[in-house]
């Protein structure tokens, strides 16, 4: 895997995590349509279909990639709680830099938690992809 792409991956999460989350104003219809994609392309994930998997993914990140194989290697490399998630269960829709993100609690396979925020992009047609995904593990909290 390019270390570039997951320098790109690493800095679109460090850039997401610092903007402050604000409530998303979308349709009860985007929200199902959103939450949709996503478990579309987890389902993917856990049949290994890259190809489907691939196809929920926005244009911009389908050309970053090229192909569904370098998308699949990708995200068993670096995103493992996605990719085999034991727990994945939605949470709120925010806006973050600008982008309607739907964040995601996620028990990886391993058994840690993180929040997966999912930047969406809504398409001439009206439907929805994913822009990409960054996990970010829950503070540590020490006494």
């Amino acid at each position: 895997m390019p270390r570039m792409v997951l320098r790109l991956f690493a800095l679109l999460g460090t850039m997401l995590a610092l903007a402050l989350p604000a409530q998303a104003q979308v349709s009860a219809a985007d929200q199902t349509a959103i939450r949709e994609v996503i478990e579309g392309q987890v389902e993917a994930f856990r049949r290994d279909d890259g190809a489907a998997a691939f196809g929920y993914a926005s244009p911009s990140i389908q050309g970053m990639f090229g192909t569904a194989e370098t998308f699949m290697d990708m995200v068993r490399q670096g995103y493992r709680p996605v990719y085999r998630p034991q727990v994945f269960e939605f949470r709120e829709i925010v806006t973050l830099q600008g982008m309607v993100t739907q964040k995601v609690h996620v028990i990886g396979p391993d058994g840690r938690p993180v929040t997966a925020f999912y930047p969406m992009t809504q398409q001439p047609d009206g439907s929805w992809r994913i822009e990409g995904c960054y996990l970010q593990a829950p503070e540590d909290h020490q006494a």
